[in-house]
């Protein structure tokens, strides 16, 4: 699994962090998404794919 975050599309509304703490986090000056682990575990898999399906700004994207 690779995933790569556009932080130009990011509104900061957090909710892929709510989805996978472990691998996002947000900037606490402008709430931008920080990616943690743009390879993490195969056991996060699915809530990371949760947290791109969940972003409204559609700025996380999963491969693999």
């Amino acid at each position: 699994m690779n995933i790569t975050v556009d932080e130009n599309r990011c509104v900061g509304a957090g909710q892929c962090v709510l989805a996978a703490a472990e691998v996002f986090d947000q900037r606490e000056e402008d709430g931008i998404v920080v990616l943690l682990d743009a390879d993490p575990p195969q056991e996060l898999a699915a809530r990371v794919r949760e947290a791109a399906a969940r972003c409204p700004a559609m700025a996380i994207e999963v491969a693999g």
